[in-house]
C-alpha cells in the first residue's frame, strides 16, 4: 500500500485555511467581548461575602438593552462623573432601588426600606449593619441606587447622596453580572435575593 506525500500547495492551503479559522475566532472573541459578555474581576471587597476579592464575573452586556434594571440585581458601572473616580475604572455594586423608588435608612428595626418593605439582607458581610448613615432618597426616572453588600468597607451611592442622591444613570449601567466562574470552587449563578420580590411598586 502506497502513501502519497502532500503537494506544496494542498498544504499551503491548509495553513490558510487555518490561520483563516484563527483570524475568525479571534474576531468573534472580540465582538463578543466587546458586545455581548465580558469578564470582570472582583478588585475589592465592597461585594463580600457574595463577590470575593479577585473572584471572576461574567456581565451580560445586553441585559439593560433590552428590559429595564431590576432591583437585587448585581451590575457593572461607570461611576458618574460626580463620583471622582479614577478614569476607565469600572464599579460593581447591587441595585437597591430603581426609578421612582423611595429608599431610606432605617426602619426601627436598622433595616432598609425600599417603598414601605423592610430588605431582609442576609446576603450582607457577617456583622455588618445594612448601613451606619442614615439617608431618605426618592430615586429619579432613568437612574438606580446601589450599594455594595459588605457595607462598612463600600464607597458606593451612600459616599456621595449630595450629587443626585447618589444615583447612577442607567446609561452608565455596563452590565448586569450573572454568573461567577472564577475559581471554580466558587462558582454558581448571582440570582436576585428573594426578598426583593415583595417590594411594592412607587407610588
Amino acid at each position: 500500500m502506497s502513501t502519497s506525500t502532500p503537494s506544496p500547495q494542498t498544504s499551503r492551503a491548509r495553513w490558510v485555511e487555518f490561520l483563516v479559522l484563527v483570524v475568525v475566532a479571534v474576531v468573534v472573541a472580540a465582538l463578543v467581548g466587546t458586545f455581548l459578555v465580558q469578564t470582570f474581576y472582583i478588585p475589592s471587597p465592597s461585594m463580600e461575602q457574595t463577590l470575593l476579592l479577585d473572584d471572576k464575573v461574567l456581565v451580560n452586556k445586553t441585559a439593560y438593552r433590552f428590559q429595564p434594571p431590576g432591583r437585587g440585581e448585581i451590575a457593572v458601572f461607570e461611576p458618574p462623573l460626580e463620583w471622582s473616580a479614577v478614569p476607565g475604572q469600572s464599579y460593581i455594586k447591587r441595585i437597591i432601588g430603581v426609578g421612582g423608588d423611595h429608599v431610606v435608612c432605617c426602619d426601627p428595626d436598622r433595616r432598609i426600606t425600599v417603598n414601605g418593605h423592610a430588605l431582609d439582607e442576609d446576603y450582607l458581610f457577617p456583622g455588618d449593619a445594612p448601613s451606619d448613615k442614615p439617608f431618605d432618597v426618592t430615586v429619579g426616572a432613568g437612574s438606580v441606587f446601589v450599594l455594595g453588600d459588605h457595607r462598612s468597607a463600600s464607597g458606593d451611592s451612600r459616599e456621595h447622596l449630595d450629587a443626585a442622591n447618589g444615583t447612577v444613570p442607567e446609561d452608565r449601567l455596563v452590565g448586569r453580572a450573572f454568573v461567577t466562574f472564577w475559581p471554580p470552587t466558587r462558582a454558581r449563578s448571582l440570582s436576585v435575593p428573594a426578598t426583593f420580590a415583595d417590594v411594592p411598586a412607587p407610588r
